[in-house]
Order: C-alpha cells, then structure tokens, then sequence
C-alpha cells in the first residue's frame, strides 16, 4: 500500500513545482502556499501546492484565450 504525503517538507515542495527556494519563500510570504510547523521544521500542505499549480494552469489557459 502506497501513502500519499499530505505534507512535505519546503525543499521537497519547491522541487514539485519546480522553483527555487528564494521563489518559494516568496509564494508562503505571499500566501500562494499554506505551511505548518512542527517544531522548527516547516511543511507545506500537498494540497497548496495542487491548488497553486491549477490557479497558474487556469491563468495560462485565460492568457491564451
């Protein structure tokens, strides 16, 4: 049986978008993407990212309308 995360950590997180982790610490600042903390380590929901990437795929698809 195979587990799908509902959290990563940042430097994962930026790999599946790809950006680099200037630009992603940008993202949370800007709230594109949600974190947590456990303890000092920070986890960004899988969720957020999914949400961030179809928000980019539906602006790309109104720009090329």
């Amino acid at each position: 049986m195979s587990i799908k995360p509902i959290a990563v950590t940042t430097k994962d997180g930026f790999r599946m978008i790809p950006v680099s982790p200037a630009q992603g610490y940008r993202l949370i600042a800007a709230g594109e993407l949600e974190i947590f903390k456990i303890g000092r380590a920070t986890r960004i929901t899988v969720s957020s990212i999914e949400a961030y990437v179809a928000r980019q795929l539906a602006q790309t698809s109104r720009l090329a309308a």
